[in-house]
């Protein structure tokens, strides 16, 4: 009986399995950037979006400038997306528990005045 209701049980999971692949592809082609972008993904301690600027509080270690950070905006259907990229890291020592501030206007982004932007970066907390 124990063997027959194992066999039950794994013809179950494997019958779910493909449902679940199927998922997961599903909601990567939403949340994964491609992979020819440059540098890594660059989580953000904070942000805000307004005046036709987005503004990005990022980790630091006394280096990082704006230059340092591609922003990537890409068009969905509720509006442009922005990701934080880093493509140069920061070897520098100090480290700045607040991170440092960078920004860009909707101008420099190529996007529209009063545009609706949504951020994709992950949010980190701080450094206490």
């Amino acid at each position: 009986m124990k063997r027959i209701v194992t066999l039950a049980a794994t013809a179950a999971l494997i019958a779910a399995l493909p449902g679940c692949s199927a998922m997961q592809q599903m909601a990567g082609r939403f949340r994964t950037p491609p992979a020819d972008l440059p540098g890594q993904i660059e989580p953000v301690h904070a942000a805000a979006i307004a005046h036709d600027e987005a503004v990005f509080w990022v980790t630091s270690n006394g280096c990082t400038a704006k230059e340092d950070i591609t922003p990537v905006v890409r068009s969905s259907s509720d509006g442009p997306i922005i990701t934080l990229r880093r493509i140069k890291e920061d070897r520098c020592r100090e480290t700045l528990p607040e991170g440092t501030e960078v920004r860009w206007s909707f101008e420099e982004l190529g996007l529209a005045p009063g545009s609706r932007l949504s951020v994709d970066s992950p949010y980190q907390l701080p450094p206490a």
